[in-house]
């Protein structure tokens, strides 16, 4: 499989998927680390974090998958949702918290 493809599986064989700079644990950026936060203060306590510091290729490859310069990346249902402001922004709007839990259970 080749990077391309590897993305594709993640982002669409994960309902979230956060690209980060470290790990949920342990974020190696304050985006990164905020966006870990936000997720968890919408209920999201199960998502698959890539590390893209683990992997060079990765690293670039999401960048050219969704022609998005900077990571974090967040991924819902297949879908590029954004960067950490634009997911602080709709955070903010309560748009998130629709977006990543439908039902409005938490």
């Amino acid at each position: 499989m080749n990077t391309h493809e590897t993305i594709h599986a993640q982002v669409n064989g994960n309902a979230v998927v956060l690209y980060m700079k470290g790990t949920p644990q342990f974020p190696q950026c304050g985006f990164s680390g905020a966006t870990v936060q936000i997720l968890k203060a919408c209920g999201v306590h199960n998502f698959a974090a890539i590390d893209v510091l683990a992997d060079p290729e990765i690293r670039t490859g999401i960048k050219a998958y969704a022609n998005w310069p900077t990571i974090p990346q967040l991924y819902v249902n297949g879908e590029l949702v954004g960067g950490a402001d634009i997911v602080r922004e709709m955070y903010e709007s309560g748009e998130l918290q629709t977006l990543v839990n439908p039902s409005g259970a938490s």
